[in-house]
């Protein structure tokens, strides 16, 4: 699991854009606060930043002509085999919306991709 840096979002292509929204839903749901070592950062944190984040993934989607499941706009949502939140305080967003995703992290997320032959384009105008 890994949760792409937010700047890469509107450039992932169409495989890593969709399962960033299926990790998103699985750490939502039944996988917060299950240890895995390349997100427990994300559980330092609200479960609304997670929703923050997720919602970027589904605006993106959208933006894409995808349609992600309208429950999972309601930050209380986490899924059909999970309870939802009865309640669940709004934070600030803030930029970015982890502090974990820091230029050191942009430039691993880049080089992951790129080992996996995945190059970006420097603008957002990648519709792969």
């Amino acid at each position: 699991m890994r949760l792409w840096h937010q700047e890469l979002i509107t450039q992932l292509p169409r495989q890593q854009l969709l399962g960033q929204h299926r990790e998103c839903c699985a750490l939502r749901g039944n996988g917060w606060g299950k240890k895995h070592a390349t997100v427990d950062y994300v559980f330092c944190h609200s479960p609304y930043k997670l929703f923050q984040y997720h919602e970027l993934v589904m605006r993106e989607m959208t933006r894409r002509g995808y349609f992600p499941a309208p429950e999972w706009k309601d930050p209380l949502y986490r899924g059909k085999t999970s309870d939802p939140y009865e309640t669940l305080a709004a934070v600030t967003l803030t930029s970015p919306i982890y502090p974990e995703h820091d230029e050191v992290y942009l430039a691993e997320c880049i080089a992951n991709l790129e080992q996996k032959g995945i190059y970006l384009l420097e603008n957002d105008q990648n519709e792969l």
